[in-house]
C-alpha cells in the first residue's frame, strides 16, 4: 500500500509529465505542426527522458508500459493545450517555467532515485536524475530542428546536476528521504526560478578564427 509521501510524488509526477508535453505542444504549434506532431513533441518531451533512463537501466517495460496513465496524462495535455493556445486571453508568461521549474525538480528526484534503487552508484544516479529532466526537452529540440536549450547558456541541466549531488550526498549522510528530496527539489527550483528571474546563465564557448 502506497504511503501519503509515495501517492504525492505520484501525483506531483503527473502534474510534472503534463507540464513537459504543454511545452512540446508549444513548440510544435509554433512551428505549425499537425494534430500528430503536436502529440508526438508533447510525449517526447514528457516521458523521453524516463524512457531513456528505464531502458539503460533495464527497468523494461519502461514506466508509461506499466503504467499507462502517463500516456492518457499526455494526450490530454496535448488536446487541452491545442485548444488553450487558440484561446485570445494567455496565461501569465511566468506560468509555465516556474511549472516547469518544479517538474524539472521532481523528474530529478525520481530519476536519481530509481536509479539508486537498481544499486548503481552515485554518479551515475547523478546522471541518470539529469537525463531524466533534460532528455526529452533535447529530443523535443532535435525534431524541431533547433540546438537544444540544454545545450546553451541556460542554467538548467545544471540545476539538475546539483540537485542529484545534494540528493545523493543527503543520502549518504543517513538523512531520510523526504528530507533529502526536499533539499533536492528545493535545490534545483531554486536555482531555476532563480536564473528565470535575473536573467542567469553560464558562460558560452566561443572559438576564435584568427584572419
Amino acid at each position: 500500500m502506497q504511503t501519503v509521501v509515495e501517492q504525492l510524488v505520484y501525483i506531483s509526477d503527473m502534474f510534472g509529465t503534463a507540464v513537459f508535453a504543454f511545452s512540446g505542444v508549444l513548440v510544435a504549434g509554433r512551428l505549425r505542426m499537425d494534430g500528430f506532431g503536436v502529440m508526438v513533441l508533447a510525449a517526447v518531451t514528457a516521458i523521453g527522458g524516463g524512457t531513456i533512463r528505464d531502458m539503460i537501466l533495464g527497468a523494461t517495460p519502461v514506466f508509461w508500459v506499466r503504467d499507462p496513465l502517463y500516456i492518457w496524462v499526455v494526450i490530454a495535455t496535448a488536446l487541452i493545450g491545442m485548444w488553450m493556445v487558440k484561446l485570445p486571453r494567455r496565461m501569465p508568461w511566468y506560468v509555465l517555467p516556474v511549472a516547469d521549474a518544479f517538474g524539472l525538480a521532481l523528474f530529478t528526484v525520481i530519476g536519481a532515485q530509481k536509479a539508486l534503487n537498481f544499486g548503481t552508484s552515485g554518479l551515475i544516479a547523478v546522471l541518470m536524475g539529469t537525463m531524466t529532466g533534460v532528455a526529452g526537452g533535447m529530443i523535443r529540440d532535435v525534431l524541431a530542428r533547433e540546438v537544444p536549450m540544454v545545450l546553451q547558456k541556460e542554467i538548467y541541466a545544471t540545476a539538475c546536476i546539483l540537485g542529484g549531488i545534494l540528493y545523493t550526498l543527503a543520502l549518504e549522510a543517513d538523512m531520510d528521504r523526504v528530507t533529502a528530496m526536499l533539499i533536492c527539489m528545493s535545490a534545483v527550483f531554486g536555482l531555476r526560478v532563480a536564473a528565470i528571474y535575473w536573467h542567469l546563465s553560464l558562460p558560452t564557448f566561443s572559438l576564435q578564427r584568427n584572419n
